[in-house]
């Protein structure tokens, strides 16, 4: 995999791996992938009902409808999911819709007149307009959904390893300056989870833990391809204990503060044992227990997990030099 740096200036620190593969491997690897379950995939479509109708008669015609991820790909034949509606509004003030189908391509019996067809794979989705004739066929509906593929993932210095379970994303439309107007598309994904869109840039927001540990970056998505993101944290995962004596067992009921260097407030725990995931830089740990205070400076690094340990003493307050052990 190779890495190439993504606006150094803006983003600081994200590396991105970037692959593009052609038509058919990416329509395989949607399959290999896991997948979003279908209520998070399905596209917003709010002015149209779910409610299936079929006003089917004797002059239906059959109409086939396709679907490709770019113009020069082969019509797709898994995931997919084709909804038709009815121009005119039902009671709700919504278009009913009249048929569906899921898998690939799909043969429906409409009958003439006018609807509007919709096929969506993961996120994204197109809408037609389809007029079926009563005098003659019709012919094959081949929509291009302009779709591809994005998987995303990251890692805590130069290359170590990031628990899924500490990791999720963001992902919101590329619409405006400031990640505060920007609409958000997908929230709290999994890393190497294959997310299907809209061709298009998308702004990536990758939390590690969840005190400071983010980082942010532009990602195109091109049709046809599947493109995958490898985001960097400069970071670590920094485990907290209070001890009577170096190296031994951590003690209960001891109350953790994590102030950085200018004095900020970054995170609190109740724990014998806190972990914390913090973005590198030079941090002040101050433990509670009972009526004592300790306190001790230490240095987080990228991609180096380390314990700091801190040694009680008699005095009211104690300021320990900066040690910390790698649990590498």
């Amino acid at each position: 995999m190779t890495f190439f740096s993504c606006r150094p200036v803006v983003i600081v620190a994200a590396l991105l791996a970037m692959s593009g593969i052609g038509t058919a491997w990416a329509e395989d690897a949607f399959k290999t992938f896991k997948q979003l379950d279908s209520s998070t995939k399905m596209p917003k479509l709010n002015a149209f009902s779910g409610a299936l109708t079929n006003p089917v008669n004797a002059n239906a015609r059959i109409v086939k409808l396709q679907a490709k991820l770019d113009k020069d790909g082969q019509p797709m034949e898994q995931g997919l999911q084709w909804r038709v509606f009815s121009p005119a509004p039902g009671s709700d003030g919504k278009l009913p819709m009249v048929a569906s189908s899921e898998g690939g391509s799909a043969e429906l019996q409409l009958s003439p007149g006018d609807y509007f067809v919709n096929v969506s794979f993961g996120r994204a989705g197109i809408t037609r307009k389809l007029t079926v004739p009563t005098d003659s066929d019709v012919a094959t509906q081949v929509m291009v959904l302009d779709a591809g593929g994005i998987v995303l993932n990251a890692v805590s210095g130069e290359d170590t390893r990031i628990k899924s379970s500490k990791l999720k994303f963001k992902i919101y439309a590329d619409d405006a300056p400031d990640e505060a107007s920007r609409s958000l598309i997908m929230d709290n994904v999994e890393p190497n989870t294959l997310l299907s869109l809209n061709s298009g840039v998308y702004h990536v927001v990758s939390e590690y833990g969840s005190v400071n540990a983010v980082v942010r970056a532009d990602i195109k998505v091109e049709a046809g391809k599947i493109t995958e993101a490898t985001l960097q944290h400069r970071a670590a995962q920094m485990n907290f204990k209070l001890v009577s004596n170096p190296g031994g067992e951590a003690i209960a009921d001891t109350a953790w503060s994590i102030l950085t260097s200018s004095g900020d407030a970054v995170a609190e725990s109740v724990s014998a044992f806190p972990v914390l995931v913090l973005s590198e830089g030079n941090y002040t740990a101050i433990a509670r227990n009972k009526d004592k205070i300790y306190q001790k400076d230490f240095n987080v690094k990228a991609g180096v997990n380390a314990d700091v340990e801190m040694v009680m003493k008699d005095s009211l307050q104690s300021n320990q030099k900066d040690t910390v052990y790698d649990t590498n």
